[in-house]
């Protein structure tokens, strides 16, 4: 068994955080889902700012729709969705296989609108009918009008990957929106199933304090973090509103790892990865992460649930030792709380900058002649 198809075993879902027209034109993706176990994959701004701008893939493509008269902004959801579906078709057998649970691919709404609930929902609503697949996610981010964008988008029966999930607290907040959505969708008697995942990254973390911190808590802060959410999910999961939600149906909104590449050159190239097995999650891995944990990777065992026994009964509650180096964080004057919504707040303005800077490479392409 491969090093991936061991998380695959526990039930761990390895993607892609990448997505590149030569990519799918190389016949590199089927590889890694024939090979490498990878079933879905994710894209971003930054990630499309990068191919359009690494690559003369997407010139061509990009004058025929300016010459047609397609604005930019259209001109990038052409290209996208042209790529995506081409990639969920691939993954197509993986979702039927799974009966809807895993195979996705994801497509984010313009960053811009980031504090616009209204828009953000006709937005995700437009592109997923675009798209025609229905194993494309539509990202969300969980900020405070996303989360309105997101309950309704769920009760509409959109699929949605929210994004840009950084502490405890945000995660559980993206939860309640899911679930109300799920409840209003069970209320009207409607099918009690969409699916979607909460991303929650964790690099960044560790990217924000380097250089900062005592030796002994280097590089530890975006795991301890991750393993408070993913005590806090399966207690979520374990409780009477969820238990009732299970026999009505639905199923639950699945816990997503990101940002899982290390930015430190010192440190393991695969330690997020590693660190974070667990069963009933998604890891979603950069490029060179996947392909260095194929290579060299170690499954050590899985994240504890944080259950413990209390009067001969479980109950659920992180895990003392993660506590104590969250405790730890704590007495070097870390706020993780104001941390976490600092590390949102600039996600938002980061994917912003990529948004427009991907903007600004199509214009450039598009003001290019067409040849003949």
């Amino acid at each position: 068994m491969t090093r991936t198809a061991q998380l695959g075993w526990i039930g761990q879902s390895v993607w892609l955080d990448n997505i590149t027209r030569d990519l799918l034109d190389s016949g590199k993706l089927q590889r890694y889902i024939s090979d490498l176990s990878v079933t879905g994959l994710t894209s971003n701004p930054s990630i499309y700012d990068k191919a359009i701008g690494g690559s003369s893939d997407y010139d061509e493509q990009i004058r025929r729709l300016a010459a047609s008269g397609a604005d930019t902004e259209t001109t990038f959801f052409e290209l996208a969705l042209d790529d995506l579906r081409r990639a969920a078709d691939m993954f197509r057998p993986i979702y039927e296989k799974t009966n809807g649970v895993d195979g996705f691919v994801s497509l984010e709404v313009s960053p811009l609108l980031a504090n616009d609930a209204t828009t953000t929902a006709s937005e995700a609503a437009r592109l997923f009918a675009l798209a025609a697949r229905p194993n494309l996610f539509i990202k969300i981010p969980g900020t405070a009008a996303g989360l309105t964008a997101i309950e309704e988008s769920i009760f509409a029966g959109i699929p949605v990957n929210v994004t840009l999930l950084f502490s405890t607290d945000q995660y559980l907040a993206a939860a309640e929106a899911y679930t109300k959505g799920i409840e209003r969708r069970i209320a009207a008697g409607l099918d009690p199933y969409v699916p979607s995942v909460a991303s929650v990254f964790v690099s960044r973390w560790d990217g924000q304090l380097a250089g900062d911190l005592p030796e002994d808590l280097h590089l530890k802060l975006g795991i301890a973090v991750s393993n408070r959410t993913y005590s806090a999910y399966r207690a979520l999961l374990e409780g009477d509103r969820w238990q009732g939600l299970f026999n009505k149906g639905a199923r639950p909104q699945r816990l997503l790892w990101a940002s899982t590449g290390t930015k430190d050159k010192k440190a393991s190239d695969v330690l997020y990865v590693e660190a974070l097995a667990a069963p009933l999650t998604v890891n979603t891995m950069p490029e060179d992460t996947l392909l260095a944990f194929a290579d060299h990777g170690q499954f050590t065992g899985t994240i504890a649930a944080g259950y413990d026994f209390k009067g001969g009964r479980m109950i659920a509650g992180p895990s003392s030792k993660n506590e104590k180096i969250l405790a730890r964080f704590a007495e070097v004057g870390v706020d993780i709380d104001e941390l976490g919504n600092r590390l949102q707040e600039q996600g938002v303005v980061s994917f912003e900058t990529a948004w427009k800077s991907l903007l600004a490479r199509i214009e450039e392409a598009a003001a290019v002649p067409v040849a003949g």
